[in-house]
């Protein structure tokens, strides 16, 4: 853990303020990771109970997508883990400048995302809208409503990581966040978006791989 935060009342010491913060952050995505625990655990328990309805509807993925995306929300990993160590350095334009990159990223993985969305209405696998396909017919059908749910709750996340980084990368850059006093204000937009990226990162082989 880092010390680069600015002291307050009631801390008599950086380190201990850091501390801090880093154990809040911590604390609230551990929140977040049981909501993503639960509906994980819930479709690998699916998986197990219809194998093979579950194959059958994971055979409907748009997988070349899936991948493409895993593969943008790493990258955006790396850009945000620059940007921190820019941060701890105080590059300031470096900082918003690496942070600014991950965000182009994540909006294409958003953009992508809409992009499979809209393939799957037209093959009828979105849920209530459309002509349903035969595919959600029985149990497969449960599976693909586990996968809508699941990756629209991500991409609602990611929507407001996006935000996050945003409102850093802007408040570095007009110097209303002081560099490398401040640094932990990027690290904690930090840690959130790498949680959303692992996130993903045991979506894609929950849902897109399980083709059998």
């Amino acid at each position: 853990m880092s010390d680069y935060v600015t002291l307050r009342e009631p801390y008599a010491a950086r380190r201990q303020q850091s501390d801090a913060d880093f154990l809040g952050m911590y604390v609230f995505l551990a929140t977040e990771a049981m909501l993503f625990g639960a509906l994980m655990c819930l479709t690998f328990m699916y998986r197990a109970e219809h194998p093979q309805a579950s194959a059958l509807a994971a055979r409907q993925m748009q997988l070349w997508i899936g991948a493409a995306n895993t593969g943008i929300l790493l990258t955006s990993s790396l850009f945000v883990a620059l940007g921190v160590q820019a941060a701890r350095e105080g590059g300031r334009r470096m900082t918003a400048g690496m942070l600014g990159a991950a965000m182009a990223l994540g909006v294409l993985f958003l953009a992508l995302k809409g992009a499979e969305y809209g393939l799957d209405y037209k093959d009828g696998l979105m849920p209530v809208v459309g002509h349903p396909s035969p595919v959600r017919e029985g149990p497969a059908g449960l599976f693909i409503d586990l996968y809508f749910i699941a990756t629209a709750l991500h991409a609602l996340h990611m929507a407001i990581g996006l935000a996050v980084l945003g409102t850093t990368a802007a408040l570095v850059l007009r110097g209303a966040k002081q560099l490398p006093q401040q640094a932990v204000v990027v690290e904690m937009s930090g840690l959130y978006w790498h949680f959303v990226d692992v996130v993903w990162v045991f979506l894609f082989p929950l849902f897109y791989l399980a083709r059998g």
